[in-house]
């Protein structure tokens, strides 16, 4: 009998703390977003100091610091078409504390690689939006030429001679020079950097002929150490009235530069709704407009579900580019 009344006290005790086992893991997992973050934050950059990409994304990450407490530590890795930067945040834990901050470039290398080990739609999770706007057609001034059109006359008696300088295979304005190759028939030359700000660099040495650019470029143009020919929205920017859209002169030709924070899938809902509010949030301060400004960008808040919708639509639209022109990954 004591035997028999020792075992049931037992069982039952074994299966109280069965239960709380089970429910051991989701308790911390709540309270743990809740008080997120409660340290440094990494936050992945796919190409070197000083471009486009590394510029926006320090605006909003400084915001994102006062606002939440902790820093938010900036890790450059160019290189290999942003594939080094996001195969270490592939590898980090699925805590939400290490973050990359992608551009359309991710999704084009993810189409340029057969043998990748991660695919973005399947292993990472949107977070948020950062912002967005169109690339300026930059030329040397030692190209002969004062308007698109006569660019793109230049360019045909000229098969080969043009090299164009981008941030790296797969980037915005390597995308941009071979939509442009492509409705203009033209032939030319692409020259990755491992940054735009090197390509700029070169641009302005005169290694460059062209560059499809974002950086701040304005003080070079009204200096004369640059010419400015055309945008690359679908129609003219507000912030270069005075310039037309490279639509104009060849129809259907469009791209634009966004940039947008992702975690490693599986990262706790509640702590990408956490980010994605504050860094909706960072988006309305007056630095981070300005900042943008000086980028010809514009704030881009979106949700997660918003941002995988625009992940899809430029992969389709992409995709379809790589094919057809037969870029490939070197």
């Amino acid at each position: 009998m004591a035997l028999g009344g020792n075992v049931m006290p037992q069982r039952r005790e074994f299966v109280g703390l069965a239960a709380a086992a089970g429910l051991a893991p989701l308790l911390p997992r709540a309270a743990f977003a809740l008080d997120y973050p409660t340290k440094p934050v990494h936050v992945l950059i796919t190409t070197a100091p000083g471009g486009s990409s590394d510029i926006t994304t320090r605006l909003v990450t400084t915001v994102l610091s006062d606002r939440l407490g902790q820093p938010f530590i900036i890790d450059n890795r160019p290189g290999a078409g942003g594939n080094i930067a996001t195969e270490l945040v592939l590898r980090a834990p699925v805590d939400g504390y290490t973050l990359l901050a992608m551009t359309k470039g991710n999704l084009v290398v993810n189409m340029l690689y057969d043998n990748l080990p991660f695919d973005m739609a399947r292993d990472f999770e949107p977070v948020a939006g950062v912002g967005n706007g169109p690339l300026v057609m930059l030329v040397n001034p030692s190209v002969p030429t004062k308007t698109l059109p006569e660019f793109i006359a230049w360019a045909k008696a000229n098969p080969g001679k043009i090299n164009y300088g981008s941030a790296g295979n797969a980037t915005d304005p390597h995308m941009a020079g071979e939509l442009f190759k492509k409705l203009a028939g033209v032939e030319m030359t692409h020259v990755p950097y491992r940054g735009g700000a090197l390509a700029l660099t070169d641009l302005l040495g005169g290694g460059l002929q062209l560059m499809f650019s974002n950086l701040p470029a304005a003080d070079y143009v009204a200096s004369g150490k640059l010419r400015a020919l055309a945008v690359t929205t679908a129609k003219r920017s507000p912030q270069f009235a005075d310039l037309p859209a490279v639509a104009e002169v060849l129809p259907g030709y469009e791209i634009g530069v966004w940039y947008a924070f992702v975690a490693r899938k599986g990262a706790p809902a509640e702590i990408i709704d956490k980010l994605n509010k504050a860094a909706t949030d960072a988006l309305r301060e007056k630095s981070v407009v300005d900042g943008l400004a000086v980028l010809t960008a514009a704030p881009m808040p979106m949700t997660p579900a918003e941002l995988a919708g625009l992940f899809a639509s430029e992969t389709e639209k992409w995709g379809g580019l790589i094919k057809s022109a037969g870029i490939k990954a070197g």
